[in-house]
C-alpha cells in the first residue's frame, strides 16, 4: 500500500460493501476516476452475496496500482479465508453468500477446504490477508461494522469491527473526536445513513440497490449499481 497522500489535491473516498457487485465496482470507479494522490477505502465485504467475487478481487488488486488503497477486512472476507483455511462452519458461509463465491471461481457448493485452496489464487488470499481491521486519518476513521466509543481502535474486538450491526448497537460519537465512516448494515432505501458522527455508506448493492462512494472531505457522493447506471445524490 501506498503512504497515505495528505496534499490538498489529494481525495479520501470511501466504498461501501462491494459483495461480489463488479459491473456496478467498475462503473463506479470510472465516475470517480482515482488518481495517484487519492485514497480509496473500501470498507470490506469484497466477496459473497454478488456473483463476481473473484472478479471484485482482482479489480481491487488493479486499483492499488493505480492509487493509494486501503482495504478494510468485513466479516464475509473472514468466512471466506476461515473457508479457505478450513475452519469455521462452511454450511453457515454458504448460506450468507458463499456459494456465489464459489461459483464465481468454477466451484461447487461442496467443494472441499482443499479443493477451494487449490482454485483460488494465492494473490487474492494474499490480499485478504493484509486487509486492515481499521484506518484512520486526521479527521475521519474507518471500520467495516461498528466501534466501542470510549476504546482506542486498536483496543476493540474483531466482533465490534466486523460483525457487529448499527441495528443492535448505535454508539455514540467516538472519544477521538472523529468521524466514523462504516459499512456492514445495509440501508434498505439505498441512501446513506448520516447521524453527524457516523456515517453508513452499505446502500445494499447486491440486493439490487447502489454501490456509494463518498468523499469523506466535500461529502460528495456518488451511487453506481449492477445495471451500470450512475447516480449523484446531494
Amino acid at each position: 500500500m501506498i503512504a497515505h497522500d495528505t496534499s490538498p489535491r489529494a481525495r479520501t473516498i470511501a466504498i461501501g460493501d462491494i459483495h461480489g457487485c463488479l459491473r456496478a465496482l467498475d462503473t463506479l470507479l470510472t465516475a470517480i476516476d482515482p488518481q495517484p494522490h487519492d485514497t480509496i477505502v473500501a470498507l470490506g465485504d469484497f466477496v459473497d452475496r454478488g456473483p463476481d467475487a473473484c472478479g471484485v478481487l482482482d479489480r481491487l488488486l488493479q486499483l492499488e496500482q493505480q492509487c493509494q488503497l486501503v482495504a478494510i477486512l468485513g466479516n464475509h472476507d473472514e468466512m471466506f479465508l476461515n473457508a479457505l483455511a478450513g475452519l469455521g462452519s462452511a454450511a453457515d458461509w454458504l448460506e450468507v453468500g458463499g456459494r456465489q463465491t464459489l461459483q464465481s471461481y468454477g466451484l461447487r457448493a461442496c467443494a472441499l477446504p482443499s479443493e477451494i485452496a487449490a482454485v483460488v489464487p494465492s494473490h487474492h488470499v494474499d490480499f485478504l490477508g493484509r486487509c486492515l481491521p481499521w484506518f484512520e486519518t486526521e479527521t475521519h476513521f474507518f471500520v467495516h461494522a461498528n466501534y466501542l466509543a470510549d476504546h482506542s481502535l486498536n483496543e476493540i474486538e474483531a466482533y465490534w469491527l466486523r460483525w457487529l450491526s448499527l441495528r443492535e448497537y448505535l454508539p455514540p460519537a467516538h472519544e477521538n473526536g472523529k468521524t466514523a465512516v462504516v459499512g456492514h448494515t445495509k440501508q434498505r432505501t439505498g441512501e446513506i445513513f448520516d447521524c453527524g458522527y457516523l456515517k453508513c455508506i452499505d446502500t445494499g448493492c447486491h440486493a439490487g440497490l447502489w454501490l456509494t462512494a463518498l468523499d469523506v472531505n466535500t461529502g460528495q457522493l456518488w451511487q453506481a449499481n449492477q445495471r451500470g447506471e450512475v447516480r449523484t445524490p446531494s
